[in-house]
């Protein structure tokens, strides 16, 4: 199946986690790519990996020039863009009281910020062919949790900024939507840090009900949204995690 055939893709946060595997499916259907990470080698390592038209950019998505910069350089290198998935983000667990300006600052600007930067710029490419968005948000965005409140915040503004771009720009033909991870098997889980006082019975609701989903689990749900099978779908927060927000 090559749904992605003859279509130009670009995606942030794409040297490991779900970006990698992002990459991965896109060059699997038949996408061209272009590649965002901050990791140059994991970058390359990723690039010299697919078998596709690929180029990449070391890109600090927090960055506004860069940004902008960055998304007219894919489309100067693949004549084009069809898809935007911006996936690039960071997590933190904190006491809500002892979060500092720069931590503030620094997850509002990697989760939030690069949304605005690269869709502002990608959007009158999109509307040109079409194409859509689509947004990494988490289950943190549709319901409230313990220690994570910076993240929470991000993550549903990141929703809002979803459905506000796909009611703003559906007449003219491009489509928004937003997944919604649980728990996924990523370096991020895998480094998960959290004060040694927090109280982990808080935390328990939103822990996975099954096992935690694969990187590619994810891919898979972006790059449907992404595609002509999901053309009746725009402005949703899809969530993928196993049913932890079901009741």
């Amino acid at each position: 199946m090559e749904r992605f055939s003859g279509k130009r893709v670009l995606v942030t946060g794409a040297a490991s986690g779900i970006g990698r595997a992002c990459a991965e499916h896109f060059a699997q259907e038949g996408a061209s790519l272009y590649l965002c990470d901050m990791n140059a080698a994991g970058l390359k390592a990723v690039a010299d990996s697919l078998d596709a038209r690929v180029f990449c950019s070391v890109l600090d998505v927090s960055d506004a020039t860069a940004c902008t910069a960055a998304v007219a350089d894919a489309v100067d290198q693949l004549g084009g863009l069809d898809v935007l998935c911006n996936i690039a983000g960071i997590a933190l667990t904190h006491h809500f009281h002892e979060i500092t300006d720069d931590q503030w600052h620094k997850i509002l600007n990697i989760n939030v910020s690069s949304v605005v930067y690269l869709s502002r710029a990608a959007l009158p490419h999109l509307v040109k062919s079409k194409g859509n968005i689509v947004n990494m948000s988490s289950i943190a965005g549709l319901m409230g949790q313990a220690y994570t409140s910076a993240y929470c915040a991000t993550k549903g503004a990141v929703i809002m900024l979803t459905k506000s771009i796909a009611l703003e720009y559906v007449k003219q033909g491009v489509r928004c939507n937003a997944v919604c991870p649980g728990g996924v098997q990523t370096d991020l889980a895998k480094n998960f840090s959290a004060p040694e006082d927090i109280d982990f019975s808080l935390m328990s609701r939103y822990m996975p009900l099954g096992e935690m989903a694969e990187a590619g689990d994810v891919a898979k749900t972006v790059l449907f949204l992404a595609s002509d099978d999901a053309s009746q779908i725009n402005g949703v927060a899809m969530p993928l995690d196993g049913g932890v927000s079901a009741g």
